[in-house]
């Protein structure tokens, strides 16, 4: 009886596994791999379709689709398809964005399942941006520091001491130098600080700020200290009381200030090292421009990144087929034209030497020269970041730059209010 009652469900097994979800491989066997780009720039979506046209070219048993995503959109899009479960099997994102991801089980722990080739090539100080709790959760490819972008020509013809990286203007000296730019209706420079929160922490590293502070059973507080004052101090200083930085770029994005920019309205603007693309594009003919380090602190040029990341998803039923994709993607050569598409750096060492990124032209020696300043951002393994950012740090910050409220009361709302966004993610 017993017999008669388990074969039938022996054989319902087998036409439910034969009919089951998909899990990515064909009739033929052949393993199928979706991998989420977010590239957007010209350059970088034609490298990432290249590269994967060439994975598919010689990995015949394991095809990979390329699905176009967006920054925009990221972190909803992957919440909502890793609910619905269907997350693509290679996830583009950057670091910031996945402490919860992680630590809510939906990447896989890429620590066994990367070469040591590729775990040597990258340094400690980004793999310390995609570790949380002990475990790998993405692959830090591409990073920019913050720069300065300067009109040439202004600080030439202004006498002003040029920065470098091995001399780079304290704080103190860029709100002083800012200042003697400015006047008759034009400004030292230009803070666009629509998304004030990610500039200001990872700046702040210059000084000594971190204010997320971890205990010893793990938790995290939020203490804004004297170190964590130093940047947006300047900034406010800079805004409302020297009128040396322009007060209608606080709440613009960098592609704003571009045209102020070239028509010589402001001396510099604090960017990103990728947005040199827009400026080559859009610059007048014979606009002089030149690349600056941002300002050192205490700490000299150390300076907050969240690299551009990418991850496995924990359903993937074929995550060893995609972590090498991953390694194939991340070849020295690959990471190197990856970098160029992007205009930003390689995160890996040998990529970083390759000459192609030491060129004076369009001042890539410059930015090369800060990639060993680089740091995990402060915020990275924080749950409950992107509530944080968007409740309480990007309203708060946003009125101390304009003026609306003093340093006392940001203290107050980064610390009380904000930690009470993060107690209910540590309970």
């Amino acid at each position: 009886m017993r017999t008669r009652v388990l074969l039938p469900l022996v054989v319902l097994a087998l036409l439910l596994a034969g009919c089951g979800g998909d899990d990515g491989g064909g009739p033929d066997g052949r393993v199928t791999l979706r991998f989420q780009s977010l590239a957007w720039q010209e350059e970088s979506v034609e490298v990432n379709q290249e590269l994967v046209k060439e994975w598919n070219a010689s990995h015949p048993d394991v095809r990979v689709e390329y699905v176009q995503g967006s920054w925009d959109s990221v972190h909803d899009q992957l919440l909502t398809s890793f609910e619905g479960g269907e997350a693509p099997d290679i996830i583009h994102d950057a670091s910031d964005d996945l402490a919860d991801f992680a630590y809510g089980g939906y990447l896989a722990d890429l620590t066994d399942l990367l070469p040591e080739r590729l775990r040597s090539d990258i340094p400690q100080r980004s793999w310390d941006t995609a570790t949380f709790g002990g475990g790998i959760y993405g692959v830090p490819f591409l990073q920019e520091p913050r720069v300065l972008i300067a009109n040439a020509r202004w600080l030439k013809e202004a006498g002003v001491r040029i920065p470098t990286p091995e001399r780079p203007w304290s704080w103190a000296e860029f709100r002083k130098i800012t200042d003697e730019l400015s006047g008759d209706g034009k400004y030292g420079v230009a803070w666009p600080l629509k998304e004030p929160v990610s500039a200001t922490l990872n700046l702040s590293l210059s000084a000594g700020g971190q204010l997320f502070h971890r205990d010893a059973d793990g938790k995290v507080t939020v203490r804004f200290e004297a170190a964590d004052e130093v940047m947006p101090r300047t900034v406010h200083d800079q805004a409302n009381t020297d009128r040396s930085a322009s007060p209608t770029t606080l709440g613009s994005g960098g592609s704003d200030t571009l045209p102020g920019f070239f028509g010589g309205r402001y001396a510099m603007v604090p960017l990103g090292f990728s947005y040199r693309q827009q400026i080559v594009q859009q610059a007048p003919k014979g606009f002089d421009w030149q690349v600056l380090p941002a300002p050192a602190g205490t700490d000299g040029l150390t300076q907050g990144v969240s690299p551009q990341t990418l991850s496995v998803a924990e359903d993937s039923p074929h995550k060893r087929e995609a972590a090498e994709f991953i390694d194939f993607l991340l070849r020295p050569e690959n990471m190197v034209r990856l970098a160029l598409g992007d205009w930003m750096l390689p995160t890996g060492t040998e990529a970083l030497g390759d000459p192609a990124l030491h060129t004076a032209e369009n001042d890539w020696a410059t930015g090369t020269a800060l990639a060993g300043q680089l740091r995990s951002a402060p915020a990275q393994s924080v749950r409950g970041y992107p509530e944080w950012k968007d409740k309480v740090a990007t309203p708060a910050f946003q009125e101390y730059y304009s003026g609306a409220i003093g340093l006392a009361e940001l203290r107050r709302r980064l610390e009380d209010d904000g930690n009470l966004v993060l107690a209910r993610y540590q309970r």
